[in-house]
C-alpha cells in the first residue's frame, strides 16, 4: 500500500494580526485627524472659528473649547495601549452628538452621516479593544 503525503507547506495567517494592524492604523490615522484637523483648531482659533461659521447657528464659546478638548485628548487616548477602549467610546459619544447638531439644530442634514460613520468606526474600535478596560480599571485599582 503506497501512502500519499502532502509535500506543499502552508503558512497560517493570524486573523488576530490582520485585525490588530487595521486597529493600529486606523487608531493613529484617526488619532491624528482629531489632533490636527478636528480638535486642534478649536483650541488654537476659536474666535476665528465662530466668526467664520457658515451656519447662523452658533455656539458659547467655553463649549466649542471643551469639544476641542475632548477630541484632542480622545486623539491621544486612541495612540496609548491602556486607553484605546475608553478613548473610542468618548469619541464615539462626541461625534454622535455631532451629527445629531449637524441633523437638528445647524439644519445641515446632509452633513450627519460622515460622523456617524465614524461613530460607528469608534465603537468597533472600543468592541475590539475592550481587554483594554479592564487593564485600565485594574491599574487604577492599585
Amino acid at each position: 500500500m503506497t501512502a500519499i503525503t502532502n509535500t506543499q507547506t502552508t503558512t497560517t495567517v493570524r486573523p488576530g494580526k490582520i485585525r490588530n494592524r487595521v486597529l493600529w492604523t486606523l487608531q493613529i490615522v484617526l488619532g491624528l485627524f482629531f489632533i490636527i484637523a478636528s480638535g486642534g483648531p478649536k483650541l488654537v482659533i476659536p474666535q476665528t472659528l465662530m466668526e467664520n461659521n457658515a451656519t447662523a447657528f452658533s455656539i458659547p464659546l467655553a463649549l466649542l473649547v471643551f469639544i476641542g478638548l475632548a477630541e484632542v485628548a480622545g486623539g491621544i487616548g486612541l495612540m496609548v495601549p491602556r486607553l484605546t477602549a475608553a478613548a473610542a467610546i468618548g469619541l464615539a459619544i462626541v461625534t454622535f452628538l455631532a451629527a445629531g447638531f449637524n441633523a437638528f439644530l445647524a439644519g445641515t442634514p446632509e452633513l450627519a452621516p460622515f460622523p456617524l460613520v465614524l461613530t460607528a468606526i469608534f465603537a468597533w474600535i472600543a468592541y475590539e479593544r475592550r481587554a483594554s478596560i479592564t487593564a485600565l480599571r485594574a491599574l487604577l485599582e492599585r
